[in-house]
């Protein structure tokens, strides 16, 4: 099966990187049945692919992935001294 739409967002959050992938991926392992495609990979930087045949899911998809990214970072952010 071919998927008709994809995304993949490369994010550096430099120190912050790993905490946020270790973050987001624990959500993503959990939900087996998303009925978008989403790969997340960290290598220095966090690599996030989603495909999906639905491009309304595909918006759903990243529209949520980028605001657990953003909720983990700020979370750190606010813990800094």
């Amino acid at each position: 099966m071919t998927l008709n739409y994809s995304a993949k967002i490369i994010l550096d959050a430099k120190e912050n990187t790993k905490a946020i992938f270790d973050s987001v991926n624990t959500d993503n392992e959990f939900y087996p049945e998303n009925p978008v495609r989403t790969e997340i990979k960290f290598d220095k930087k966090l690599t996030i692919s989603v495909e999906s045949d639905q491009i309304t899911h595909l918006r759903a998809n990243l529209n949520s992935t980028l605001r657990l990214i953003q909720a983990s970072h700020d979370s750190i952010e606010s813990v800094k001294i």
